[in-house]
């Protein structure tokens, strides 16, 4: 997942009736779907706001995901070490990267 854009947030207000533009705007230069009425400005950096702080929020799930083991290894872990060995390595990885 990439870091929202102007571009995303005017398709979030317009529930994807867009044609394409600039990933950085302006609204100007962004193609509508016929009978669509541009957002203001204001509304679109509001959503925009609203996006990258989602975004933001989910930083720890995106690190966590990069660093875990590979599903072939964590299954080996349980496979010769039982539950509770998994358990161990996968806490390392959410202790580091926590909620």
């Amino acid at each position: 997942m990439f870091k929202p854009t102007y571009l995303d947030a005017v398709y979030d207000l317009l529930d994807n009736k867009v044609n394409g533009g600039p990933e950085a705007g302006p609204i100007a230069e962004i193609s509508l779907h016929e009978g669509e009425t541009a957002p203001t400005e204001e509304t679109i950096q509001a959503k925009l706001a609203e996006l990258i702080s989602a975004y933001n929020a989910q930083e720890y799930a995106r690190n966590r995901a990069t660093e875990y083991p590979a599903l072939t290894e964590q299954l080996d872990e349980i496979y010769h070490n039982g539950i509770d060995s998994w358990k161990a390595v996968i806490k390392v990885t959410k202790d580091k990267y926590p909620k």
